[in-house]
């Protein structure tokens, strides 16, 4: 088994690359995934590993083998060179260096006949991504689309505030007009949160194909999503602020998209 015990090791080096800099990720199609939750995550979406680094003086190889099977891809690593690649405070001992897959809209498939989307647009802040796609996960959406991205998906501070999610959602990415132009042909009703013309969110139907539409909390959403919507809606507000986080919103939203599905 390869051993790597000197933190100036060429492939040290390069998985801080992957880490920090979105375009080495894009390049060489690869990226890390750091904490046995989210690699058992990645593992049961069918993502393909390259490299398993671990600390023996931190996690076992049975521990190990519970959650990947290929041990070809094992590289023993020391407790100095774990520290210096580990991007958060906890010890888990094992990190793997993962390849990219494709975020393309030709590949989101339903099975259900009227599915709920979440769109996100333009969205910036990794923990604003990783919550919304927890709340994703929490509701079983059926996709959540990534409109005009600010950040890319892979970024270490996107899997760990999403614990994994990133990885157990159907993702797809594109620019607004490309996203709207999928939902009309698959006939999918549009519910963009905006304060402009809408209608208080509790108040409309979501159980036929709904996507519900968020952007930033600065911002909101553009002209695109308001003139595409088949309705744009609103969270009525009783305090002395007219909006909340964009995650938060969204799963007020969505999980009342649920409720009205499961009383249908």
């Amino acid at each position: 088994m390869k051993e790597i015990t000197s933190v100036h090791n060429p492939q040290i080096k390069n998985i801080l690359k992957l880490q920090e800099k979105a375009r080495e990720r894009k390049k060489q199609g690869l990226f890390i995934i750091e904490g046995k939750r989210e690699i058992s995550l990645a593992v049961k979406s069918g993502y393909e590993f390259e490299t398993i680094l671990f600390a023996e003086e931190i996690i076992s190889l049975d521990e190990i083998s519970q959650i990947v099977s290929d041990h070809k891809l094992l590289v023993k690593i020391s407790k100095e060179v774990y520290q210096k690649i580990a991007y958060r405070n906890s010890t888990e001992g094992l990190i793997v260096i993962a390849k990219t897959k494709s975020f393309s809209l030709e590949s989101i498939t339903f099975s259900n006949k009227n599915p709920l989307l979440l769109i996100a647009e333009g969205i910036e802040k990794p923990g604003n991504i990783g919550a919304l796609l927890r709340t994703s996960d929490a509701a079983n959406v059926d996709a959540v689309l990534i409109a005009d991205p600010k950040s890319d998906l892979y970024n270490p501070n996107i899997i760990r505030s999403s614990i994994g999610c990133v990885f157990t959602n159907q993702i797809a990415i594109g620019d607004s007009d490309e996203i709207v132009s999928f939902l009309r042909k698959k006939n999918i009703h549009i519910f963009a949160a905006t304060l402009q013309n809408s209608n208080e969110y509790h108040k409309e139907n979501y159980t036929y194909a709904s996507a519900i539409v968020v952007g930033t909390e600065a911002t909101g959403l553009s002209d695109i999503w308001r003139t595409a919507a088949t309705q744009n809606i609103k969270i009525p507000m009783q305090g002395e602020i007219d909006s909340m986080n964009v995650s938060v919103a969204a799963a007020i939203v969505i999980f009342e998209a649920k409720r009205q599905r499961n009383f249908k």
